[in-house]
């Protein structure tokens, strides 16, 4: 039987004129439909939305709870089968003659910055603390909260969440995404990547379907980003002086964030990035990029330095080392509420942690995999899973261990009595700072958190907007019009800022969860259109069977790559 060639042409109606203009009008109104309602449900009836996202959650932890431990374990077990397999791992994105237009260095770091960013300052402390004091091992009375005898489980499982499953879920997007556009001509937008299976169908509903599904996960996805974002800059402003406005005190005496400094956060924040989309990647976001890398370097050497070195590379290499030998069984373990207080507790403990953070992950793939997919053109298929999946998860392994180790040791040897494991999430890496330094010192330093967050924020809200446009763009990075960048950055603070109030930032969670539900399935889509495309074309090469099929007008990565973590702009 001959084989059939590939889908090489998916036309994808845009608006010709008009407000819309280079816009696919169906994905475009109906994403905004869709946010604009979930922002004014939030903010006219934040008891309503509170209780039924909570119940929707629940329905969703109760019901699909196997789905998404499932699922990514798939994501990171394709991973490594496309590198090993010998007529995956050798084929380039892009055409025989195309060459990596990024040296190695920068591609990583701008991996790096794309994915990680944020988290990094608020759980490289806050997340080795929390399991420090409990996770399974605990629950299950293995090991004894706060002690010694349990730091090496507090890092497998802050590794395991922020390793290899992450960049699994975004190096599936970016791959696929990269594999049809830069082989296939295909445009650079999610549809693309499910032409094996769905043909071209994917020009019209079941195309639109899939990439609003993809807008509204990376709306959440990012949301609950900047949520913690949010959160502890304006912690890092009340360490700083910036007033006691920026809290309230409950009746409890629990200090959460204040509704007007919520709203303050979120101006600075999102009217930078604003400006920031709006100018595209000129002279002040190259600077903002090179500030960003700088001071990350300078946190990571000060930490090197001063803080619980031994300490730290210790549990690096003991952790890495405990993390590999647990992946299987972390990996495939799915705890049930069954009634017992063991049972309901590990099981309440996999929704909190694991399964929000595999969510998290797989909402913010479109995002992430977008510009990886836009960064690695010319890179062999092994080449990108390798690079995408190893060298962040070590870069992330170290903050947990350098960062996160040094708190832990300020605790385990009584230097922080309590200050560190009692202080807030949002608070714990300044709260860390207080105890190291003296108090000029610091404040220095909080200072230079502070500046180092806000340029995190500003740069992952601004590729958010750029990647939502060219989404609904049908993967064209041309039309950039103000108003939808205004609107997108608008939608993005409001959905932070509603929710929040709304509900905390658990309201954000709640929502995210939900949303990432139906984009993880077409993640898993893409990875079995993947397989497919790459079977066939297999079959097609011993044919001697065109297996490229590249327009010569297409722009270059170096056009339209960006800079340090950016996403690109004209």
């Amino acid at each position: 039987m001959p084989i059939k060639p590939p889908v090489t042409d998916l036309p994808i109606r845009v608006a010709k004129s008009g407000f819309y203009r280079g816009f696919t009008k169906d994905v475009t109104i109906t994403a905004k439909i869709l946010v604009g309602a979930l922002i004014l449900w939030a903010i006219a009836f934040p008891a309503q939305a509170s209780s039924v996202l909570g119940a929707l959650n629940s329905i969703i932890l109760a019901s699909f709870n196997y789905w998404y431990i499932y699922v990514v374990a798939f994501f990171l077990l394709l991973c490594f089968a496309l590198a090993l397999w010998p007529t995956a791992g050798k084929l380039k994105l892009g055409t025989e003659e195309d060459e990596p237009e990024f040296s190695n260095f920068s591609w990583f770091s701008m991996m790096f910055g794309a994915g990680i960013g944020i988290g990094m300052l608020t759980f490289a402390t806050a997340e080795p603390m929390y399991h420090f004091a409990s996770n399974p091992a605990t629950i299950q009375g293995s090991t004894e909260g706060s002690t010694a005898g349990n730091v090496r489980d507090a890092y497998i499982w802050s590794f395991t969440h922020w390793g290899l499953a992450a960049w699994a879920c975004y190096a599936v997007v970016g791959l696929a995404l990269a594999y049809f556009s830069y082989r296939r001509s295909l445009p650079l937008t999610i549809r693309s990547a499910l032409t094996p299976i769905f043909g071209e169908r994917l020009s019209g509903p079941v195309g639109h379907v899939v990439d609003i599904v993809a807008v509204v996960a990376t709306v959440l996805g990012v949301a609950q980003t900047l949520g913690f974002g949010v959160e502890q800059f304006i912690s890092g402003l009340s360490r700083i002086g910036f007033g006691d406005w920026l809290y309230t005190v409950g009746a409890d005496g629990e200090r959460t964030s204040s509704t007007m400094g919520i709203i303050f956060a979120l101006l600075i924040i999102m009217g930078a990035s604003t400006l920031s989309a709006l100018s595209g990647v000129g002279k002040g976001i190259k600077w903002l990029s090179n500030l960003n890398m700088g001071l990350s370097f300078f946190m990571l050497a000060f930490f090197l330095l001063f803080g619980s070195t031994f300490f730290g590379i210790q549990t690096l290499v003991v952790g890495i080392f405990d993390y590999l030998v647990s992946i299987p069984q972390n990996f495939l373990t799915v705890w049930v509420a069954d009634g017992t207080e063991t049972g309901d507790a590990l099981a309440g403990w996999q929704g909190g942690w694991s399964i929000f953070y595999w969510a998290w992950w797989i909402a913010f793939a479109p995002f992430v995999g977008v510009f990886l997919a836009r960064i690695s053109k010319g890179r062999t298929i092994r080449e990108y899973v390798l690079g995408a999946l190893i060298i962040p998860a070590l870069m992330c392994f170290v903050w947990f261990a350098l960062v996160g180790g040094t708190a832990i040791d300020l605790e385990l040897t009584g230097v922080a009595e309590g200050a560190i494991a009692g202080a807030g999430q949002a608070d714990q890496l300044f709260a860390m700072l207080a105890v190291m330094l003296s108090d000029g010192l610091a404040y220095a330093m909080s200072v230079v958190v502070v500046v180092l967050l806000l340029t995190y924020l500003v740069t992952s809200a601004d590729s958010a907007v750029l990647i939502i446009n060219t989404i609904n763009a049908a993967g064209d990075e041309g039309p950039k019009a103000r108003p939808h960048i205004l609107f997108w950055g608008a939608a993005l603070a409001l959905v932070v800022g509603g929710l929040i109030i709304a509900g905390g930032l658990g309201a954000i969670q709640t929502a995210m969860v939900i949303g990432a539900l139906p984009f993880s399935l077409v993640m898993v889509l893409m990875g079995l259109s993947l397989i497919r495309a790459i079977y066939r074309d297999g079959q097609r090469e011993k044919h001697g069977l065109p297996t490229t099929f590249i327009d010569d007008e297409e722009p270059s990565a170096s056009d339209i790559a960006g800079v340090g973590g950016q996403a690109p702009a004209e």
